[in-house]
C-alpha cells in the first residue's frame, strides 16, 4: 500500500487507523496525521500541526476527515503536490468555486481527488445509471433529532421535545450541504454521482423514532428505476455520523492494492 497521510484524527480518522491496523496486520504506512494540536494525541502516531511538514513526507494517497474547513484550506494544497486525495467532507464540494480550484489542481499535478461511498449504498448503480440518462434522484436523511443540535435545524423547533418525525428541510442538495455541513455529505456524494447539486433533491427529517441514521435513494433512470435504504448505526462518538463511513474509507484504499476489485 502506498504512503497514507490522514488530515483529522476524530472518530471517523481513528476508525480509519484501527481498522487499517486490523486489516493488514500491522500498522499501516501512515507518513503523518494532521491535527490542529498534538495534545492529548498518542505519542506511537506521526501527529503533525504543519502542512507543509506534512506534504514534506511526501503521502502518495492522503485521506480527509476534518470536515469542510479542512477540505478548503488544504485539498488544493495536497492534490498539487501530487498527491491523491480522499475527500469524506463531500458536501465542502458544494462550493462551486472550490470543487473547480480542486478540480484544476488534480489535472495540473496529475493527481485524484476521490470521493467514497460513505454511509450510503447504491452510489455504484446510481453512477452507472447517469451513463444511460436520469430523469429523477432524491435523497432523503433520517436522524435523531440529537443529530441535528447545533445546526440551522434548531431554529425555531426544540429538537429535545421532538414526539414525531419532523421535516427540517426540503430543497436541493447544494443548499442542503450548505446549510448543514455536518449531516449532508451523503447528500453531496449522491448529488456528484447522479444529476449534480442543482437537480438533487433533498429531505433531511429530525425523527425521535429512529434507532439509526436512515438514508434513502429514490432514483427514476432510463435504465430502470430502484430505491435504496441503508439503516446505518451511528458512530460511537459522533451521532450525525455512521460507522460505516470509515469503513467505506478502508475498503477505498484497500481496493487500490487488490487483485481482484468490487
Amino acid at each position: 500500500m502506498d504512503a497514507i497521510g490522514l488530515i483529522g484524527f476524530g472518530g471517523i480518522g481513528h476508525a480509519v487507523v484501527e481498522t487499517l491496523t486490523d486489516r493488514m496486520s500491522g500498522a499501516p504506512p501512515l507518513t503523518g496525521i494532521l491535527v490542529r494540536t498534538i495534545d492529548n494525541k498518542s505519542a506511537n502516531l506521526p501527529f503533525l500541526t504543519d502542512i507543509v511538514e506534512f506534504l514534506g513526507r511526501n503521502p502518495r494517497l492522503v485521506v480527509e476527515c476534518a470536515g469542510h474547513e479542512a477540505v478548503r484550506d488544504y485539498g488544493a494544497e495536497v492534490l498539487g503536490s501530487g498527491a491523491d486525495l480522499i475527500v469524506v467532507s463531500a458536501g465542502a464540494l458544494a462550493d462551486p468555486e472550490l470543487l473547480a480550484s480542486l478540480r484544476l489542481a488534480a489535472q495540473d499535478a496529475g493527481s485524484r481527488l476521490i470521493v467514497p461511498a460513505g454511509a450510503v449504498g447504491g452510489i455504484d448503480a446510481l453512477r452507472a445509471a447517469n451513463l444511460a440518462g436520469i430523469a429523477s434522484v432524491r435523497y432523503r436523511g433520517r436522524k435523531l433529532p440529537r443529530a441535528w443540535q447545533g445546526s440551522t435545524a434548531t431554529d425555531g423547533i426544540d429538537l429535545d421535545r421532538l414526539e414525531e418525525p419532523t421535516v427540517i428541510y426540503r430543497g436541493t442538495a447544494r443548499q442542503a450541504a450548505l446549510a448543514f455541513p455536518k449531516n449532508s455529505n451523503v447528500a453531496a456524494t449522491v448529488a456528484l454521482a447522479g444529476l449534480g447539486f442543482d437537480e438533487t433533491d433533498v429531505e433531511l427529517i429530525a425523527d425521535p423514532s429512529v434507532t439509526g441514521n436512515i438514508h434513502e435513494i429514490e432514483v427514476r433512470a432510463e435504465s430502470g428505476d430502484f430505491t435504496i435504504t441503508l439503516t446505518g448505526k451511528p458512530s460511537a462518538s459522533n451521532p450525525r455520523t455512521s460507522m460505516l463511513t470509515a469503513y467505506s474509507v478502508v475498503r477505498t484504499l484497500l481496493n487500490l492494492d487488490e487483485a481482484v476489485v468490487i
